[in-house]
């Protein structure tokens, strides 16, 4: 009995955190804004949601806290990072189009978490907008809300018009308290980092979401592969606050290195104490170096990604390792949070690589050493579209294939006469078997043997001159009889097969 009341006293409510998942363009961001009136997407090149990011709202004197995970294929794995931390799960639906692929992952997702889940049917404002056809694809992937009989809730609303959110915040609260969801502020702090950079005049910065305790300035804490001694904390639009209780989203200035994405944070009483739980492997989840046997035969395109969040840089490698590397094998040398620095240049320079960068500024040293070694160029990008990025590499690795040779055969001649022979010329006259013959084609001479087929090659030669009944062509077709002017360097004989051709040299393609 005293230990239920210890807990009692405790334990008290707990914010929900909900996270907000969905296909690419289905309005998670464009709700978002409309929830708290804070512009998300004008601020997103290429209008997809690059990172994860986590916003408070209060509602009813209740808070609540959202977490936006980017809806494209390239996210996947954010998008269950988001989850791992969250409450309440809002599945964003087009109500004018229909379940996609990724909505379908997105249940999955939402499944394997185990949290409850509340469909958000958008775009009602859109005239095909049609809620009743949507549940209806929905009840046939085992997601049945309540208006058609299942548990599930929905609520109808137009992010554009700002219709249905009090709905939709009503909704949020009343599953929280069917969840009878509890915080506890008096154990060490602990929570999640579901993002993490590096600013150049910051330094390490990291997004975090306090789970339990109450995280204050100065305090010890550290991931699995990063320390800190929390200089200061910022709520989720930059302001400086002097706590995060549980639920609640902050910024946190103060670590050594930039932690991994997703690693859970604790605190500690000592720095030393906090420095024994940093795994030393764990470093590799911020630089990772690549290293892949070359292949006889096969090219190399050696690169160094830069990026602004480790997030990024995650869906980029992944990506990019789905480039076909048959012909060509991409090496990623480094991959690292952070601006594009002279040891990058120096390792470009020493593997002959190239520097990509996603969001990733160029350090004012990085000029002055490549203007000092002229000798040594090194190619750095940078992108803010991630397609754009991975479209550039392609063409890199393209650029290193030789050129191909496509040959086409078009026709082919049956010599019956020889009518003229000089030096490495001849008049032969013949009747096309095959396809079509053209003045200017190359030519292969083939001479039956006693068995069947069009026999050996013999020679090879081109067509000077195409005439048919003494009159010059241009082109003949099969059932056509010829006489051609070749120049080669074998002699024509009678029933000889010409063998006629065109070669082309083709970019090489991965």
């Amino acid at each position: 009995m005293v230990k239920n009341k210890k807990i009692t006293e405790v334990l008290s409510k707990k914010p929900p955190v909900v996270v907000v998942l969905g296909h690419v363009d289905h309005g998670k961001s464009s709700l978002l804004e409309a929830i708290k009136d804070f512009k998300i997407t004008s601020k997103e090149s290429g209008g997809i949601t690059q990172h994860i990011g986590a916003y408070e709202i209060e509602h009813n004197n209740h808070k609540i806290t959202f977490i936006d995970t980017p809806g494209h294929e390239a996210f996947s794995e954010m998008r269950s990072r988001g989850v791992k931390v969250a409450d309440i799960s809002l599945l964003v639906v087009d109500a004018a189009q229909s379940v996609q692929p990724q909505t379908k992952e997105a249940i999955t997702t939402i499944k394997k978490a185990g949290i409850p889940m509340i469909v958000v049917l958008n775009k009602m404002d859109m005239p095909k907008a049609d809620s009743q056809k949507i549940k209806g694809e929905l009840s046939k992937i085992d997601i049945l809300v309540e208006s058609m009989g299942g548990q599930i809730p929905s609520v109808e609303v137009s992010a554009k018009e700002k219709t249905g959110i009090n709905e939709l915040l009503e909704m949020i609260l009343l599953v929280a308290d069917l969840q009878d969801l509890k915080m506890d502020t008096k154990s060490l702090a602990q929570g999640l980092v579901i993002e993490s950079y590096m600013e150049a005049k910051k330094g390490p910065v990291a997004t975090v979401i306090v789970e339990k305790g109450i995280l204050r300035k100065k305090d010890i804490i550290a991931t699995d592969s990063a320390l800190a001694k929390v200089k200061s904390l910022e709520d989720f639009q930059g302001k400086p606050i002097a706590q995060v209780h549980p639920s609640q989203p902050a910024i946190v200035l103060g670590f050594e290195t930039v932690p991994g994405v997703s690693e859970k944070f604790k605190s500690y009483l000592t720095v030393e104490e906090a420095a024994a739980n940093v795994k030393k492997e764990a470093q590799k989840s911020k630089t990772k170096t690549t290293v892949l046997e070359t292949e006889p035969g096969k090219k190399v395109l050696n690169i160094i990604l830069k990026g602004d969040f480790l997030g990024s840089l995650e869906a980029i490698e992944g990506m990019l390792k789905n480039l076909p590397q048959d012909k060509v094998i991409l090496r990623i040398l480094k991959s690292e949070v952070g601006d594009v620095n002279e040891s990058d240049v120096k390792l470009a320079q020493t593997s002959k690589g190239q520097i990509i960068g996603f969001r990733a500024k160029i350090n004012p040293g990085v000029s002055k050493l490549l203007s000092k070694d002229n000798k040594k160029r090194v190619a750095i990008k940078t992108f803010d579209i991630i397609y754009e990025l991975i479209q550039e590499v392609r063409k890199e690795m393209e650029k290193s294939l030789e050129a191909e040779v496509v040959r086409q055969e078009l026709g082919k001649i049956k010599a019956l006469i020889i009518f003229f022979a000089q030096k490495n010329r001849q008049i032969v006259g013949g009747k096309i078997t095959e396809g079509e013959i053209k003045k200017g084609l190359k030519l292969e001479v083939f001479r039956p043997s006693t068995s069947s087929g069009q026999g050996e090659k013999v020679g090879a030669g081109r067509i000077i001159n195409l005439q048919r009944d003494k009159k010059d062509m241009e082109l003949l077709k099969k059932g056509d009889e010829c006489g051609i002017l070749f120049e080669g360097n074998v002699k024509v004989e009678k029933n000889d097969i010409l063998v006629a051709y065109t070669e082309e040299r083709q970019k090489g393609v991965l």
